[in-house]
């Protein structure tokens, strides 16, 4: 997966979980969580949705590396 690809796949699963979320104010090292106040539940559903779309599970230990914009692009497309 390259990087826009990984780019396009984050913000669609984020934009599925937080319909309202501006997503172009987003700075790269802005954590997601806080940045877009997603609870444990919508982080969960934004992981499960992520893994669809890319193809692949992602698992629990995974989980620091989807903190940030930039840090979630480097997991996905390292993969």
């Amino acid at each position: 997966m390259t990087p826009e690809q990984a780019r396009h796949a984050i913000e669609e699963s984020l934009v599925q979980v937080a319909p309202d979320a501006d997503l172009g104010s987003l700075g790269p090292d802005a954590d997601l969580r806080d940045s877009l106040e997603l609870d444990s539940l919508d982080f969960l559903n934004f992981i499960e949705a992520l893994s669809e779309r890319a193809g692949r599970r992602i698992e629990e230990d995974d989980y620091p590396h989807l903190a940030t914009m930039a840090s979630a692009i480097k997991f996905l497309a390292d993969r």
